[in-house]
Parts: structure tokens; sequence; C-alpha cells
């Protein structure tokens, strides 16, 4: 069962660059809402990865870090849309 729309949306949104939650809720009410809620549930996911990997002491820091970051830019970009059909993903 996935979680209700709200508890999608609920994450730090200020270290997006490209957060419109107008953007968020039309694609939700649209055609396609199940895929970008499909997509707000793979960035929970990555999120609850990148946490744990940030945690790890077992790797060179610096490869952590960037991996941190590779998993926290794709939750973002799954979060603005911007893998959704037509989505405009800013270069």
């Amino acid at each position: 069962m996935q979680p209700p729309d709200q508890e999608l949306l609920d994450f730090d949104t200020d270290a997006l660059e490209d957060w419109d939650e107008r953007r968020a809720r039309a694609a939700l009410d649209g055609d396609d809402g199940p895929l970008y809620r499909n997509h707000l549930h793979i960035a929970m996911h990555l999120d609850r990865w990148a946490e744990a990997e940030s945690g790890r002491t077992d790797t060179d820091a610096r490869y952590t870090a960037g991996y941190v970051q590779a998993l926290e830019d794709v939750a973002a970009f799954l979060r603005q849309t911007y893998y959704l059909p037509g989505g405009d993903h800013p270069s």
C-alpha cells in the first residue's frame, strides 16, 4: 500500500533548487499521478539509503560523500518531476 500523498510530500524542500508545489500537486492529479507517486516512494527509499551510507566508516570519506550526494540528487530530481514523461530536467 502506497503512503497517502501528504506523507509522500513530507520532505525538506529547502535544498531543492526547482521545487514547485503546484507542479507536484498537478503531477499527482494528472495522468502520470501513479508514476509520480512511485517516484516519490523511490525518493523516500533513496533518502534512507543516503542516510545509511553517510554513516559508513569502511570507505574513503570523499567517496562516501560523493555517493551520498548522488543518491540525494536523484531523489531531488524524482521529487521535482524531472523524470515524468515530458518533464523538464535542467542539464
